[in-house]
């Protein structure tokens, strides 16, 4: 017998579906701690536990919910995790989940003020509290987002009206088609959600102005201004707070006063690098940062927000509101006062991202977020130190703030075995389960990345990890060495 959709309705079956959520909830915040970093099931696995045709009849609403957490419990990652250093991650605090779970409850709507008056104020208060915490200029406008990539893509969509505007073309009105070229300059290590921003603008990949970078990841601020001396016409350039790789910044100061002097726009990508304003030991690593126009971050990093949340600040909040604004007969527009969001990010039909990133500001206060800033970096240089201590690896930067890549076989004067080495080691560091990493290739060699963001992190978490990333380098290496000594036999 089908099941009649409106059961799945009525307040009983309703609250049975809230009330399990609450509990399996609770129960993976108990096992956070205990849980594995490392997803479990395999694709095949997925599918037969998601897949299936498609349901002809409804089900109970608890039902629904207790099949989606054995479906998708064994194959969660860790991210929300202790000993997840594999991506710049935040762990998705419970104060902002909290938030987040009434968020979706509400049900808001949250682009205007007028469609969601609490959303809008909530956002519209977050923004200025964040401005004050990261120490940017106080006539900053702000637009909530999803994240990095679609702050990027605001922040170099206001940059790009702002500059056309200057040579006389309205590309908000006219579009991109007989406007002066753009030419954007940064540097080769930028972050792939740069590259995605200036394709979602038109701007494209290949037309960039690619300038070298140290050891670090740091832009040449030297090859930029004589790269500069040879720019005609309207120019952005994009720094970087916080490499991927290393953690390096940029030279705010000296590349802001350069691309001001040719008239440029200067845009940082500091999708969590751009946190370290907020932490006074680490404020030194941006120096100058103030200086640009506009900056890109993620609270779902550093702040701990749930996904998914990112931070777009704009120096000139005109620029902003043109490149984003969205305008209907049926939109009533709020007072001078009032923010209404969908002037600020691309979504009209929005979540009400606000609440949560107000909670956690609230939260943690000034003071938390400083600490906690410096506790991660304080353990990252504690694992680091821990792994340069042990023969054969190598941890290849400076730790300036939360980030470091190893290689493993130092002292072996072969590249290719090196790559081979770290990337078995890696493999070997993910299958004992006790933390999750992850390898990459950066300088044309294979490396293993590091990131310790996650709040709940502890020091026994990092000696823990650590302690297992040097088992299977040893595990790893005493293998290679049997191999030799099989083929010298």
């Amino acid at each position: 017998m089908s099941r009649d959709p409106r059961d799945s309705l009525n307040k009983t079956d309703a609250r049975a579906a809230l009330e399990a959520a609450y509990r399996h909830a609770l129960a993976f915040d108990d096992a956070r701690a205990t849980r594995a970093p490392n997803a479990a099931a395999n694709f095949d696995a997925l599918m037969r536990a998601f897949g299936g045709p498609v349901p002809e009849a409804g089900s109970p609403a608890d039902d629904v919910i207790e099949w989606l957490v054995a479906a998708a419990e064994p194959s969660l990652m860790g991210t929300a995790g202790p000993r997840f250093f594999g991506w710049v991650v935040g762990g998705s605090h419970p104060v902002g989940v909290a938030a987040d779970w009434l968020t979706s409850m509400w049900g808001q709507n949250a682009g205007s003020y007028h469609g969601a008056p609490a959303g809008a104020v909530a956002e519209q208060v977050a923004a200025q509290w964040l401005i004050d915490i990261l120490r940017l200029p106080r006539e900053c406008s702000v637009g909530i987002t999803s994240g990095a990539t679609m702050s990027n893509f605001v922040c170099l969509a206001a940059a790009r009206g702002a500059l056309l505007r200057r040579a006389g073309w309205d590309v908000e009105a006219d579009g991109m088609f007989g406007a002066s070229p753009i030419t954007v300059y940064l540097g080769c290590d930028v972050h792939a959600s740069v590259f995605a921003a200036l394709r979602y603008l038109g701007f494209g990949e290949r037309r960039v102005v690619k300038i070298p970078v140290d050891a670090a990841g740091r832009m040449d601020a030297g090859a930029l201004g004589a790269a500069l001396a040879d720019a005609n016409g309207p120019l952005i350039v994009i720094a970087q707070a916080g490499h991927i790789v290393t953690g390096a910044f940029d030279a705010f100061r000296e590349i802001a006063a350069l691309t001001h002097a040719r008239g440029g726009w200067l845009h940082v990508d500091g999708a969590f690098g751009l946190w370290a304003q907020a932490c006074p030991s680490k404020a030194r690593l941006s120096d100058g940062i103030e200086d640009a126009d506009s900056w890109a971050t993620d609270a779902h990093k550093w702040l701990q927000a749930p996904y998914e949340c990112g931070c777009a600040f704009v120096r000139d909040a005109n620029a902003h509101r043109r490149a984003m604004s969205i305008d209907a007969s049926y939109l009533p527009t709020g007072g001078d006062e009032i923010r209404d969001p969908l002037h600020y990010a691309p979504e009209l039909s929005r979540r009400a991202r606000g609440f949560a990133l107000w909670a956690l500001l609230r939260a943690f206060g000034r003071q938390g977020i400083a600490q906690m800033i410096e506790r991660h970096c304080a353990l990252a240089r504690r694992m680091a130190a821990r792994l340069a201590a042990e023969p054969g690896i190598e941890v290849l930067n400076e730790v300036e703030l939360n980030q470091f890549a190893v290689r493993f076989g130092a002292g072996d004067e072969d590249p290719a075995r090196r790559d081979a080495l770290t990337l078995a080691t890696v493999e070997r560091i993910q299958a004992a389960g006790v933390c999750y990493v992850g390898a990459m290739r950066w300088r044309d060699r294979e490396v293993m990345r590091v990131s310790v963001i996650a709040w709940p992190a502890t020091e026994d978490d990092i000696d823990r990890s650590a302690e297992s990333m040097i088992a299977a380098w040893r595990q790893t290496n005493a293998r290679d060495d049997r191999r030799d000594a099989a083929a010298i036999g």
